[in-house]
């Protein structure tokens, strides 16, 4: 019996000539129903919001040091945050035609901030596909302080953050601690509000004279600050003194600030030396922790001067 002529075992699907093309017309089909983008081989899917511009970072900008340059994109946002101070270190812009954009332009030129005309398909590369409008601004990274560079002066008065998660509210009580003069503020490193560009914002320039550092366990931080002589007072609505009658508060300083919704954390309030309030004989259950932290700064204030 003669034996049948055949074309070898057959080759694996991955090594087909068609198999990336269909590879890649699959995920664009899934970019496109679930709404996500991906920018290159093994790139971190990004959702977007259509016609909604948005913040991201570069992609490929983490440094060696972990810290990853902001991004942020939109002809609104991005002449907000120059009006505000943000600070930038280029800004990318495909066209100068829109009003906002010659205004982004030129502010950036007052502050010498770089500017680089790029083409949309890189815009869209250096996004991770946002929605950008032809400009995008980078953020320089902030530089955050030890927590123990807070201890300046032989009466320090530090404000500690614990549970915000938004940045405007840690901008809104980093803009309350310069006014009433405090030497610092301390946030969580982990699950916690970080500066970036809506901190910038609403501190209203600010954060360029108030340092923040970061503490990688806020309770273990606290007890370091008892340690340095720090009498530490937690904000909260289940405190027994109000905030006007701390005498205490003229001497070395903390206040801890928590979250609208849960407060302070258990450790954390347990860490305090003391939990005092804000009387409110309105019929508001709670403040926002920006006004907050605003109204017992001015207390503190009033106490030390």
């Amino acid at each position: 019996m003669a034996k049948r002529k055949g074309k070898g075992p057959t080759p694996k699907a991955e090594d087909r000539h068609w198999h990336g093309k269909r590879q890649k017309a699959r995920a664009v089909k899934s970019a496109k129903r679930t709404g996500t983008q991906t920018v290159g081989p093994g790139a971190r899917a990004a959702r977007t919001t259509e016609g909604r511009p948005t913040t991201g970072r570069p992609a490929g900008a983490r440094r060696a040091n972990g810290e990853v340059p902001e991004l942020v994109t939109g002809r609104n946002p991005v002449v907000e945050a120059l009006r505000a101070g943000v600070p930038g270190s280029t800004l990318y812009v495909t066209s100068g035609t829109d009003e906002r954009v010659r205004e982004s332009i030129q502010i950036a030129a007052d502050r010498g901030i770089p500017l680089l005309e790029t083409g949309k398909n890189e815009l869209d590369r250096l996004t991770d596909g946002a929605v950008h409008q032809g400009i995008a601004l980078q953020v320089k990274p902030y530089r955050y302080a030890h927590p123990d560079d807070l201890l300046t002066g032989t009466s320090p008065l530090i404000v500690a953050v614990d549970g915000i998660t938004d940045p405007r509210n840690l901008g809104a009580i980093v803009r309350s601690a310069a006014a009433f003069g405090a030497t610092g503020v301390v946030v969580p490193e982990r699950r916690a509000a970080g500066v970036n560009a809506g901190a910038w914002k609403s501190s209203a320039g600010t954060l360029a004279t108030v340092p923040v550092a970061q503490a990688t366990n806020l309770a273990r931080q606290l007890k370091a600050y008892q340690k340095a002589g720090c009498f530490v007072a937690g904000l909260d609505a289940r405190g027994g003194v109000t905030i006007g009658d701390m005498e205490i508060a003229t001497g070395p300083f903390v206040l801890v600030v928590g979250s609208e919704g849960k407060g302070l954390g258990r450790l954390v309030a347990d860490t305090c030396d003391m939990l005092v309030t804000i009387p409110m004989p309105g019929k508001a259950e709670s403040l926002n922790a920006g006004v907050a932290a605003g109204i017992a700064l001015y207390e503190v204030s009033r106490l030390r001067s």
